[in-house]
């Protein structure tokens, strides 16, 4: 037997990691077509786009030293230590320095997934007490995912308050369109919450934005993403004085996009050997979901060994 972990975000792939270096047999078992979760992009028209988290910032130290060891391998970057702040009385908002990827972030959950047994495009149905996955028994079992998404597997009550949706809208232009802004908080705004220049971000400069919708909007288009679309480049065009009409929009659906109840503990490991990992045990962040991951390996090995 060996543990298995559900899922291969972040949270997911760094506790499989910490378990395999410690000799402990893991397989992970993803039902995308790669890596990432959260941290997913996207190649559109010819480059990664990221769709997921806008960037991720580094206070851990243990996270730190990976950061450290992807920007050594030139994965990951410095990007910005100051955001815009559009709406209400605009402004800047100083901050910790936010990392970004030029390969796109999810290029980082792929390096660290180096060597370790991923098995894409399986879906796993069903978790339970043995614990067992689908009727194959493991030792243990890590559900690495919101936690609306693990109930389901388990067949609990869906947690209360509930998670919060995003829709996430990438528009191309011909040429630059917009002031410099790394990326802007939107405040008080009925369509959007966060823009980001992902040519800036990437470090390639190409002329492309990407808009987190509010939840108020990701709900009333959940079963049609593209309706967003219209609304977000509207208001991108009032926030922005943008223009002129992209040459192509993209959408992309969060269902469970960040905690309504982020949980005070890191991890969860229950007696019936089933545990759970992710940034809804802390904070949503990407060092948050990497940090409980690991630490719930490292409780695993422990207890296995």
């Amino acid at each position: 037997m060996a543990v298995v972990v559900v899922g291969a975000g972040i949270a997911g792939i760094a506790c499989a990691r910490e378990l395999a270096g410690s000799g402990v047999p893991v397989r992970v078992l993803e039902r995308a077509r790669a890596v990432g979760g959260r941290m997913a992009s996207r190649r559109l028209h010819g480059r990664p786009v990221d769709l997921g988290a806008a960037y991720f910032t580094a206070r851990d130290p243990e996270f730190r030293a990976v950061v450290r060891g992807w920007q050594d391998a030139g994965l990951a970057r410095e990007w910005t230590s100051e955001l815009a702040v559009l709406g209400g009385d605009g402004g800047r908002a100083a901050g910790p320095v936010r990392y970004a990827a030029p390969g796109g972030l999810r290029s980082l959950v792929a390096a660290l997934a180096e060597g370790l047994d991923v098995r894409l495009e399986h879906e796993v149905r069903r978790v339970g007490p043995g614990p067992v996955v689908d009727g194959e028994r493991a030792d243990a079992v890590v559900l690495a995912m919101p936690e609306p998404q693990s109930a389901r597997l388990r067949g609990l009550p869906m947690p209360v308050p509930g998670w919060s949706p995003v829709i996430a809208v990438a528009a191309g232009w011909s040429r630059r369109r917009w002031p410099d802004l790394p990326a802007a908080f939107v405040n008080d705004h009925p369509v959007l919450t966060l823009v980001a220049d992902d040519g800036a971000r990437r470090g390639d400069g190409a002329p492309v934005l990407v808009a987190h919708t509010t939840a108020e909007v990701a709900r009333a288009h959940d079963a049609h993403p593209e309706g967003a679309v219209s609304p977000s480049l509207d208001a991108l065009r009032e926030l922005l004085g943008i223009d002129a009409e992209p040459e192509w929009t993209y959408a992309h659906r969060w269902r469970y996009a960040s905690p309504g109840r982020p949980r005070e503990e890191p991890f969860h490991l229950g007696a019936d050997g089933i545990g759970e990992a992710g940034d809804g045990w802390g904070s949503p962040r990407v060092e948050t979901a990497w940090r409980s991951g690991t630490l719930l390996g490292r409780e695993l090995a422990a207890t296995l060994q």
